[in-house]
């Protein structure tokens, strides 16, 4: 059986707005759904363990898809959620991939998470696949190569686009742009029209774009892993 960690974000204030934060269920839901029907086992974690912040505006009726739905009414799931392992205590050895959900949360930790750095790294050293949706390709904002160059450099990507950060409305309040951020690296970035399915595979890296992605994200990774 193929096992695969799920890394979530701590993260819950969303810049000095005020608001909160965290990872976009849609984009753990979908993405856990087909993995786990798909017979994968998933383990979960966090930079502080136990119980990452939800994004309450992923949990209104206006971002609601089947995954969600399920997800909503699934104790056990939730339950896991509830007990993330810390970041810190994870070996990539014990996982045959890792995922990173997006939501805002990963641009203030994940990117800048020492631990994470080091897995991703691992990971793609050790010829397994590394795959991240929406605002969670800010993971590669510091990770390298063997050779010290940024991990997506020359290496076919995506990310929530500039145009959906302006769409809704935090352009001025994250840290830094996904999809800046990924050129500056030297990622070949491209992307799909706004708020549609878009995913890029390139070798280990399986890159998704915005929420909608999320699900095709999954499935060229159960596809890479078989």
């Amino acid at each position: 059986m193929k096992n695969i960690l799920f890394v979530l974000t701590s993260h819950e204030d969303l810049g000095n707005t005020g608001h909160k934060t965290g990872f976009w269920i849609e984009e753990f839901a979908a993405p856990y759904y087909l993995l786990k029907d798909n017979g994968v086992a998933i383990t979960l974690a966090s930079p502080k363990g136990g119980l990452p912040p939800i994004d309450p505006k992923s949990a209104t009726p206006d971002f609601q898809t089947s995954a969600t739905l399920q997800f909503n009414d699934d104790i056990e799931t939730k339950e896991l959620l509830s007990k993330t392992l810390k970041l810190e205590t994870i070996d990539s050895s014990d996982y045959d991939a890792v995922f990173y959900p997006g939501g805002h949360g990963p641009l203030w930790d994940l990117a800048e998470d020492k631990n994470s750095i080091a897995l991703i790294e691992d990971f793609y050293k050790n010829n397994k696949p590394v795959s991240a949706v929406c605002h969670a390709p800010a993971v590669f904002k510091n990770t390298k190569n063997i050779d010290g160059t940024p991990l997506v450099k020359d290496k076919k990507v995506t990310g929530f686009t500039n145009t959906e950060e302006d769409a809704v409305q935090l352009t001025s309040v994250v840290p830094f742009l996904v999809e800046d951020m990924l050129k500056e690296n030297g990622g070949k970035y491209s992307k799909g029209e706004d708020w549609t399915p878009f995913a890029q595979e390139d070798g280990l890296l399986i890159t998704g774009q915005n929420p909608a992605s999320s699900e095709l994200v999954a499935e060229l990774l159960l596809k890479k892993l078989n």
